[in-house]
């Protein structure tokens, strides 16, 4: 496996890139929030490749629902995606994830 990274200071530029990044038809976003990092993976070429980009920051969410707002570079907790002109990432704490080990294992 092969990673490429792209580390941000804070979560909130880390949510911007991703937010803009992302088709403007989707507003809801997977992000895990694992051994310190908040991170996201998006394979790198074909569905048959070996290489990923990490986006991630240091730091840690509870898992659960996050309105970002873009102009303010803020997020908020929240219960429930309500609005179409907002992005909302949904964070999850994975037990175990081996992608992101392997990947934070090289950044050391």
């Amino acid at each position: 496996m092969h990673t490429e990274y792209e580390e941000f200071e804070t979560i909130g530029e880390m949510f911007m890139y991703i937010s803009s990044a992302i088709p403007p038809i989707k507003n809801t976003v997977p992000v895990s929030s694992y051994k310190g990092y908040i991170t996201s993976f998006t394979p790198l070429g074909s569905s048959h490749t070996d290489s990923y980009l990490m986006v991630y920051t240091k730091g840690s969410l509870e898992s659960g629902i996050y309105e970002f707002d873009m102009a303010e570079r803020k997020y908020l907790k929240v219960e429930r995606v309500e609005r179409a002109d907002k992005i909302y990432f949904i964070v999850l704490t994975p037990k175990r994830n081996t992608l992101a080990d392997n990947a934070i294992n090289n950044l050391t």
